[in-house]
């Protein structure tokens, strides 16, 4: 007989988008919490996927709720800093990520951490979750939250939910194949979803590491192509970590492993299967880096407490890019995350009731993942800050919401969104506020006796935008920092005249004074333009690529003059050869 526990709010998965849930949940006080991770870190593709390299929601006036609270303990905990790569402004240690979130969930007497168990069956039905029967423990509950990797409850509790391709003809989506491609095409079929990766960290050791065994499945033509450079550190530094380590996440012939992916679905024997081949192919393309760069480069045997499925450089769990999507109250689609026309934002969701039902953020630009396919979308990119960076969008509260079932909130890449759409919304920041919403979501239901489909979206934006903890940004404004003073006036006035919303995505006005790191130098040297967007500085030694992370520093760089003599305040990135500006002296 299973021991049962009795909580206001379950939190299955420990996952990127769980832990915020839990997190914000019992931040509430008085609300009682129960997360249960199958793993022993939490985090998700944060920390134990090993993907601790972060991508979207990197400008300054993204960096907000929980997200931007991780990236704050980040800088104050890694030794070094986080500007080691080009593929990414923020590169860590996984380990210092997972105990970030564990320091803070320990830190909540009411927010009970479970390790080490799984989901086998739900209390209750499709139409109403009362809870969840574990290997372990049998936890009943007001509120439950899927928020496992690969939508493990949808399945569980047989509710309505989604895993593949849509054909265009069902939204409308520019990107998505016909029916007819569908049909002719078989790589439709051979890849429903996009390739998982299993994440490994290599490191240099500056002398040489033990050789990395070559797996019977080694193959080198599939790695064929993985870098068009002889130059080791133009292919490693993509994703440098602190203290000489990389992490080794790389696309296309590299160590994404899209092979039998029904098999992620089709039970525990088959999914087991398919996850050794999936470490077989990572440790094949170690190999291959070791033999083509050198024997200084060896995994990092002390990276992850995972000596059990190929030792400690390689992740705790598969880097899961795609999910069961749930159907739900909404469904987010590609035309709801594409730029209005000459603007750099999406429009607003609203509700049925035409309510602005936004409750998280994002801005990375929509990409897809699939071996040796370049599978083209429609652009969602412009250049900002002297550089590339994504077209900003929210999500709204009904993808949390699956259509019928009751007592269930989804916030990982099970929300309700087309596979089309998912190359966008599936990133680790926007996982984050989508997490944090559907914790505060559960946490009000809690208090108010309520479903969360009864929530009244207006109370739970503002739950999110004055939480006292880590306050959440509904409204992409790209010149209103968290900490610009009219921050919060800005995100109400849209929330309640979103026709007055600008396609710029700025507000205008007195901008947000500069934020200078403690690790910022200054060089002298001359300004050069040297197109729309692409700025550089010369300070008579070396040549460094200019970029801002700050919408004011962004507005100086448009109106300078080419060949200004310019002082610059910022993070120097030998990766990228990046000189990320914070303050400007002309």
């Amino acid at each position: 007989m299973l021991e049962t526990l009795r909580t206001d709010v379950l939190v299955v998965g420990g996952g990127t988008g769980g832990t915020a849930a839990a997190l914000q949940a019992a931040r509430r006080g008085g609300v009682q919490t129960i997360l249960v991770s199958e793993g022993p870190w939490l985090g998700g593709m944060l920390t134990s996927a090993g993907v601790s390299a972060p991508d979207g929601n990197e400008l300054r006036a993204f960096q907000t709720g929980i997200w931007g609270a991780f990236l704050r303990a980040l800088r104050q905990r890694q030794p070094g800093g986080l500007n080691h790569a080009w593929v990414s402004f923020f590169t860590y240690d996984p380990r210092v990520g997972a105990q970030i979130f564990a320091d803070w969930v320990q830190a909540l007497p009411n927010l009970h951490w479970i390790q080490g168990d799984r989901p086998r069956a739900v209390i209750g039905d499709r139409d109403r979750l009362r809870g969840v029967e574990f290997e372990r423990v049998r936890i009943e509950a007001k509120v439950v939250i899927d928020a496992t990797e690969l939508g493990d409850l949808l399945a569980i509790a047989d509710v309505p939910h989604r895993w593949g391709w849509e054909p265009q003809e069902q939204w409308q989506e520019p990107s998505a194949p016909t029916s007819a491609q569908l049909e002719s095409d078989e790589r439709y079929r051979r890849y429903p979803v996009q390739s998982p990766t299993w994440v490994m960290v290599m490191k240099d050791y500056g002398q040489s590491a033990s050789l990395i065994p070559v797996p019977k499945s080694y193959n080198p033509d599939l790695f064929a192509g993985a870098w068009q450079t002889p130059d080791n550190l133009a292919f490693l530094d993509y994703g440098r970590l602190p203290s000489d380590r990389f992490m080794i996440n790389w696309p296309g012939p590299g160590n994404d492993y899209g092979e039998g992916l029904q098999r992620l679905i089709q039970g525990d024997r088959a999914h087991q299967e398919w996850m050794q081949e999936a470490i077989a192919h990572s440790q094949a393309f170690a190999h291959h880096i070791q033999a083509h760069f050198g024997d200084r480069y060896g995994l990092a045997m002390d990276q992850f407490p995972n000596q059990a499925i190929g030792g400690g450089a390689f992740a705790l769990q598969p880097y899961y890019r795609e999910s069961r999507r749930v159907i739900g109250s909404a469904t987010v689609t590609e035309l709801d995350l594409l730029p209005q026309p000459q603007g750099q934002v999406a429009k607003l969701p609203c509700n049925a009731a035409g309510e602005v039902s936004a409750i998280a953020i994002g801005n990375y630009a929509n990409d897809h993942h699939y071996p040796n396919w370049d599978f083209r979308l429609q652009p969602k990119s412009m250049r900002w800050g002297g550089r590339w960076t994504g077209t900003a969008f929210s999500l709204p509260y009904d993808c949390l919401l699956p259509a019928q079932t009751e007592g269930l909130l989804v916030c990982e890449k099970n929300i309700a969104v087309s596979h089309i759409a998912n190359g966008a919304t599936r990133l680790q920041p926007v996982v984050l506020g989508l997490g944090q919403a559907a914790g505060m979501a559960a946490a009000l239901a809690v208090e108010q006796g309520c479903d969360p489909r009864s929530l009244s979206v207006r109370d739970l934006q503002e739950a999110l935008l004055t939480d006292p903890n880590a306050p959440q940004a509904i409204v992409p404004l790209y010149d209103t920092p968290p900490e610009h003073p009219d921050w919060l006036a800005r995100q109400r006035h849209y929330l309640d005249q979103p026709e007055s919303y600008p396609a710029t995505g700025e507000h205008g006005g007195v901008p947000a004074q500069p934020l200078i790191s403690a690790q910022a130098e200054t060089l002298t040297g001359q300004f050069e333009q040297l197109g729309e967007q692409n700025y550089q500085l010369h300070d008579g030694t070396n040549t460094w690529q200019l970029v801002t992370l700050d919408a004011a520093i962004d507005q100086h760089f448009k109106a300078l003059s080419d060949r200004t003599l310019l002082s610059v305040a910022g993070l120097l990135n030998p990766a990228g050869h990046w000189l990320i500006a914070e303050a400007l002296h002309a």
